[in-house]
C-alpha cells in the first residue's frame, strides 16, 4: 500500500483525502500550520513528517507562494511530491523551482482537465481522426492554465510559444454559488470576463472565453468546441465528413446506472461514440489492495468532512433478502472494478502536424 504524507489540511485537501481512499492509498500523516483536528497525526514542518512517518511520497495542497517551497524540501529529502498547480506564482518562480528540482525526476505537477472522463472521451474521438486534423479549439469552461492544457492536448501540441491577443470586459452578472455552497445573491454583480486568441503557428489556434467564477456559476453554459479539417466536435456532438455529398453526425453518450428501477448505484460506467467505448471505462472485476474503484455513492451524499458517508443508501430487493455475508460480498465484487483512464491521446498515428500538407480523406471509427 502507497503511504504518503498530506501538507495541508483545507478544502483541497480533503478531496485528496477522498481520492486516496478510493485507490487503497494511506495518509499517515499532514503537515499544518496552525493547530487543528486532523484524522492522522499532524506535524509542524515537512522533514519532522518524514522523519516520524518514512513516507515516500509527499502531496502538497498549499497556497502558490508555499508550494515551491514544499517542492524543494520534498527534493531535498529524496522523496516524490505531487503538487497542484500552479506550481509557482508566476514565470519567473517557475523557472527558477525548474532549476532547482526539474533534474530530480521527483516533482509531478497535477493537470488533470484533460484526464477527466468526459474530456478524455473528447480527446479520443479527436484523436482517432474523425474531424480530420484539429486547428481549433474553443474553450469557455474552465480558467487559465487549464483551459490552455485542454487547447494542447485536443491539438496535439509539445510545450512551446503562443502569440497571444487578449481583452477583458466587465458586465453585470448573478453569482448563486460559491465554493462554499449557495451565495443568497438575488442581485447582478460586476463581473469581468477575458477574451483570448493562442496563435501555436502552422494554422493552429485556441480561443479562451472565461468569466469570474464561471466554474461554478450554473448560470453559464460550459462550452468546448474543436474544429477539425473534416468536421468539428461541439461538447459532445460530432459533424463529419462522409464522402462526397455525404454529412454524417454522431454524439459521445454516457451510459449511467443508478436512474428509475436500476439498484445497482448511481455510476458512470462508460462513455461511447459510434458505438465503441471511449474515454474512462470500468474494467472487468479485479481483486487486490490496489485495484478497487473508487467507493460508489448513492446521489444523496453530501461534503461533511474526510468521514462522510451518504444520509441513505440504496438497497436492492435482491440484497435485501440474500444472508449479510453473501450481500457484502457480492458489492465488493461489484466495487472492485478500477477504472481505466488512457494517458491524454497525442496526435492520431498518420496525423500531419502541418494543417496545409493533410489530404482530405475520410476517416473510419
Amino acid at each position: 500500500m502507497t503511504t504518503f504524507v498530506m501538507v495541508g489540511w483545507g478544502y483541497r485537501s480533503r478531496a485528496w483525502w477522498e481520492a486516496a481512499q478510493g485507490i487503497g492509498a494511506e495518509c499517515v500523516g499532514m503537515v499544518v500550520r496552525t493547530p487543528r483536528d486532523t484524522p492522522v497525526p499532524a506535524y509542524h514542518s515537512l522533514p519532522e513528517a518524514l522523519a516520524k512517518t518514512g513516507a515516500k511520497l509527499v502531496v502538497a495542497s498549499v497556497s502558490w507562494d508555499q508550494t515551491p517551497v514544499i517542492a524543494r524540501q520534498a527534493v531535498e529529502a529524496g522523496v516524490g511530491v505531487l503538487l497542484e498547480t500552479p506550481a509557482a506564482g508566476n514565470t519567473e518562480g517557475l523557472e527558477a523551482l525548474w532549476r532547482d528540482v526539474g533534474a530530480s525526476g521527483l516533482v509531478q505537477v497535477a493537470e488533470q482537465y484533460p484526464r477527466y472522463p468526459s474530456h478524455a472521451a473528447r480527446l479520443a474521438v479527436t484523436a482517432s481522426g474523425v474531424i480530420g486534423t484539429p486547428t481549433q479549439v474553443q474553450v469557455s469552461s474552465t480558467q487559465t492554465y487549464h483551459a490552455v492544457a485542454l487547447m494542447r492536448a485536443h491539438l496535439g501540441l509539445p510545450m512551446g510559444a503562443a502569440r497571444v491577443t487578449a481583452a477583458s470586459v466587465t458586465a453585470p452578472a448573478l453569482q448563486p454559488l460559491s465554493r462554499a455552497g449557495w451565495t443568497g445573491k438575488t442581485e447582478p454583480e460586476d463581473t469581468t470576463t477575458r477574451h483570448a486568441v493562442f496563435d501555436f503557428g502552422d494554422g493552429r489556434s485556441g480561443v479562451y472565453d472565461f468569466s469570474d467564477q464561471q466554474t461554478r456559476n450554473l448560470l453559464r453554459f460550459r462550452r468546448l468546441a474543436v474544429r477539425g479539417t473534416l468536421g468539428e466536435l461541439d461538447g459532445d456532438d460530432v459533424v463529419r465528413w462522409g464522402g462526397p455529398e455525404t454529412i454524417l453526425t454522431g454524439r459521445i453518450e454516457r451510459r449511467q446506472t443508478g436512474y428509475d428501477l436500476d439498484m445497482s448505484g448511481f455510476d458512470s460506467e462508460h462513455l461511447s461514440y459510434e458505438g465503441r467505448c471511449c474515454g474512462a471505462t470500468r474494467g472487468p472485476a479485479t481483486t487486490g489492495p490496489t485495484t478497487r474503484s473508487p467507493p460508489r455513492r448513492c446521489c444523496a451524499t453530501r461534503w461533511r468532512g474526510p468521514t462522510a458517508e451518504p444520509r441513505n443508501r440504496i438497497r436492492s430487493p435482491r440484497a435485501a433478502r440474500t444472508p449479510r455475508s453473501a450481500s457484502r460480498s457480492s458489492r465488493r465484487s461489484r466495487r472492485s472494478a478500477p477504472w481505466r483512464c488512457p494517458p491524454a491521446p497525442g496526435p492520431a498515428e498518420g496525423r500531419q502536424p502541418s494543417v496545409s500538407s493533410t489530404a482530405p480523406v475520410a476517416p473510419s471509427w
